[in-house]
Formats: structure tokens, C-alpha cells, sequence
């Protein structure tokens, strides 16, 4: 293949890359605290042996945008929503996980979870326990739960040391391997939970963009097929 074709493979590959992130992200628009992923395109330059440099540009990088999403008011003793910055700390199988769902809920043996049952970390990462009959549970501003006036724990807000660092896993938790610190001034509000912060007028916008690149792209390399046909024709003639 020449260099035009690889250079156009690339491309395409990245593109189609790229529509994956464009889809899930539209699938996942109604996702409570599901963060909108992106990809930034890179340039990869190589050097051959009495040849001159090619570069060609490849979708390798994956982002993901910290847009606060819309907070929506649900009533739920045990909703909650950071407004501002910061993540929910959640202890998963696999170590402490990074979250901005706050859809929570008392397990059987009281202990704070998420709906897939991870126990929800207070600041200092032991699972936070709700005496089962609490009727009057109150989140303060800075994450602290409180029943007949007396604190039983704080949920703990952290900030990751790297956000560009974070590596998603799922649609609403992260993984944060540079660590991560309290928030110092958390914002927790009880009885709301933060939407997904992806725009779908936005996104199909870039879906078309990006299937008129690929169908570009598409087109360019079937005139080089033709082309290198019609050269090997004339060759073997």
C-alpha cells in the first residue's frame, strides 16, 4: 500500500473511532452523571531508511468533558449532587472509583450504595452505615449525614490529582491511578442528582460531520484503487 493509503486507513480508522464515542455518548444522554467522552487526534510521524518523514494522523486520545450537568430535583432522602467540582468516592471490587452519579440507596445491612451496590466511601474511605430507621436524614452542604440532629458520617467528595489522567470505566465511573485529594469546600445537595452533561443537538451535529468526513474519505480511496489499477494495466500492456 502507498503512502496515501495508509495515511487514508488512518484516517478512516480514526473517524471511525471517533462515531463510537459520538453514539455512545447519544445513547447515554439520559444517564445520570455520565460524563460526555471525546477524542483528540494525534499525529504519529515516522522515518524510513532513505525516505522522507510521513505523518499521518490517528484518533488515539480519549477526553472527557467536566461540564457540570443540569441538577435535577428529586426528593430522594438519599439523592445527592456535587455542584461544582469534585467526584463521589464508591469502593469497587477492583479499589476506590471515582463517580458524579449520586442515585444512592441503604442496602440491606444499612451500608450507603450505589445502584450496582458499590458502598459509598466517607471522607476518610470506610463505608458509610444508615441506621435503618432513620426518617428525618439530612445531607449537609459539605456531605455530612445527620439523623435526630446527631452526625453518623460524611460522604466524601475528592478531586482527582490529574483529571486528563482519569480512565473511564463505564459510562459513569473512573479510575483515577495518580490519586486523589478531598475537595476542600464541597457543594453536596441532597435530594437531587446531576443529569448527564452530553449535548444531543450537538452530538448528531457531529455525527453528520464526521460520516461526510468518512464518506470523503471513503471516496478518495476507491479513485486511488482506481488509479493504481489503471497504472499496473498500462505497466503489464
Amino acid at each position: 500500500m502507498e503512502t496515501a493509503g495508509y495515511a487514508a486507513l488512518s484516517r478512516q480508522t480514526s473517524l471511525m473511532r471517533e462515531m463510537q464515542v459520538i453514539a455512545n455518548n447519544i445513547a447515554n444522554a439520559n444517564t445520570t452523571g455520565y460524563r460526555q467522552e471525546g477524542v483528540i487526534f494525534s499525529e504519529y510521524v515516522a522515518e524510513g531508511d532513505g525516505m522522507a518523514a510521513v505523518a499521518m494522523g490517528a484518533g488515539r486520545i480519549g477526553t472527557t468533558s467536566l461540564k457540570q450537568g443540569t441538577l435535577e430535583q428529586t426528593g430522594g432522602m438519599y439523592d445527592m449532587a456535587i455542584e461544582g467540582d469534585g467526584f463521589f468516592l464508591v469502593d469497587s471490587p477492583d479499589g476506590p472509583r471515582l463517580t458524579r452519579a449520586g442515585a444512592f440507596s441503604p442496602s440491606a445491612e444499612g451500608t450507603l450504595v450505589t445502584p450496582d451496590g458499590y458502598p459509598v466511601l466517607d471522607a476518610g474511605g470506610a463505608p458509610i452505615f444508615v441506621p435503618p430507621q432513620a426518617i428525618d436524614l439530612s445531607i449537609a452542604r459539605d456531605g455530612t449525614i445527620s439523623t435526630e440532629g446527631r452526625p453518623i458520617g460524611q460522604v466524601g467528595v475528592v478531586q482527582p490529582l490529574d483529571p486528563k489522567s482519569m480512565i473511564r470505566e463505564g459510562g459513569q465511573m473512573f479510575r483515577s491511578d495518580d490519586g486523589f485529594e478531598p475537595v476542600e469546600a464541597p457543594r453536596v445537595m441532597q435530594g437531587f442528582v446531576e443529569a448527564s452533561n452530553v449535548d444531543p443537538i450537538l452530538q448528531v451535529a457531529r455525527m453528520v460531520e464526521v460520516q461526510r468526513a468518512y464518506e470523503l474519505g471513503q471516496s478518495f480511496m476507491e479513485r486511488e484503487d482506481e488509479r493504481i489499477r489503471s497504472v499496473l494495466k498500462n505497466v503489464i500492456k
